[in-house]
């Protein structure tokens, strides 16, 4: 079973020379800025949208 485990891993690549991995940080830094910006955008909007609608429901008591 180890054998069969160790034998699927052989797709696994990790270079020697270290360079290679510069592309690699550049895009996922650049994904996780977009991942933050979308976050931080969604929250805004959001946080808008409640406003609008406690000010549209402000008269109403509840239960």
């Amino acid at each position: 079973m180890l054998n069969s485990l160790v034998l699927s891993m052989f797709f696994l690549y990790f270079p020697e020379d270290k360079t290679e991995y510069i592309p690699a940080v550049i895009s996922m830094t650049i994904f996780m800025a977009a991942c933050v910006i979308v976050f931080l955008y969604i929250k805004k909007v959001s946080k808008r949208e409640a406003e609008k609608v406690e000010e549209k429901y402000k008269g109403i008591k509840h239960k």
